[in-house]
């Protein structure tokens, strides 16, 4: 099954209300969580169930709607976190009643875990596609991020305090991949309830910069049980993070776009304005000591000129294994 496609066909329908591509997608997530949260029982408060939504139709449904989510923004926890900012942008109400019903046609926690993970990701490239902007600032392919898994084996089970970071983690592609890894890498073996919530709660880390990729990485992991430490933020320029990665798993935005002064950050050693050079050392810095990592980089990170510098500087205290 074409889930992408599938999807896709969806947004024709929030098009008509004048919604633009990444606000349809958002739009979109908003009503798959409350359905994937109903069909694997996840809590909710209950006037937010996708059930509540049935029976209304018209102005009223649409009201409804507006307090599912300002009623979801208002929870603590990773729900606050999923829903803050919600802006209920459908304006035509049958639009909506037509999207709930194409919803609720479908099982979609059935689906292969691979294709549903993929699924939102998907919607971001054929936006981007058609939109004529790249994709790229939050869309890793699923085959590369699936080979740099297999080859860091992100195993949660390696050690008591193990944990997995992704330093720009966009809508989660990396963590959600590392999770599924780890589900396969152990389905037979027995965890007790200490490492299952150490798993489930103290294991998934990352930051983002832009508050909707970072909603869609929240919904990733939280449909899959998961309760991810995801920060909003600059992670370059922001403090170096008291929680330090066993293992890093990362696609760094490229390009010199919002690149402004070096930072000031003490464990920087090389003062640069380069931001892959700066995700270069801000990974150096909040790895483990035997921690490790995997991350995709341009070319242009053999060639500035600050490149030899920040190399010579990871050589003397990484075991740069491959490049």
């Amino acid at each position: 099954m074409d889930v992408v496609g599938k999807l896709w066909n969806f947004c024709h329908i929030l098009r008509h209300d004048g919604i633009d591509y990444g606000d349809y997608i958002e739009q979109l997530t908003y009503l798959l969580f409350l359905k994937m949260a109903d069909e694997r029982n996840i809590k909710i408060p209950e006037s937010c169930t996708w059930e509540s939504l049935f029976d209304l139709k018209g102005e009223e449904l649409l009201k409804h709607y507006s307090e599912i989510l300002e009623t979801l923004k208002a929870q603590e926890g990773i729900l606050g976190d999923i829903f803050c900012q919600p802006i209920p942008r459908i304006q035509n109400p049958v639009n909506l009643k037509k999207l709930i019903d194409l919803i609720d046609n479908d099982d979609w926690s059935s689906m292969d875990i691979d294709v549903q993970g993929a699924a939102f990701e998907g919607l971001l490239e054929r936006a981007a596609s058609e939109g004529k902007k790249g994709a790229g600032q939050y869309f890793t392919p699923r085959p590369l991020i699936e080979a740099i898994v297999n080859v860091m084996q992100p195993n949660p089970l390696e050690s008591k305090d193990f944990n997995i970071s992704d330093v720009a983690c966009g809508t989660a592609g990396f963590l959600t991949s590392a999770y599924e890894w780890h589900q396969k890498k152990n389905a037979n073996k027995k965890l007790t309830k200490a490492q299952t919530k150490r798993i489930k709660k103290q294991t998934y880390y990352g930051q983002e910069l832009v508050v909707r990729p970072r909603r869609l990485a929240l919904m990733n992991l939280f449909l899959r049980g998961i309760e991810p430490k995801i920060t909003l933020g600059d992670t370059i320029y922001s403090a170096k993070p008291d929680i330090l990665s066993s293992c890093i798993l990362t696609n760094p935005p490229f390009g010199t776009k919002g690149t402004s002064d070096a930072p000031d950050r003490e464990d920087f050693s090389i003062k640069t304005s380069n931001k892959q050079l700066n995700f270069l050392q801000h990974i150096a810095s909040v790895l483990k000591e035997k921690g490790r990592a995997g991350v995709v980089m341009p070319d242009s990170c053999l060639s500035d000129d600050k490149a030899a510098e920040i190399w010579k500087v990871l050589l003397e205290y990484c075991n740069l294994h491959t490049i």
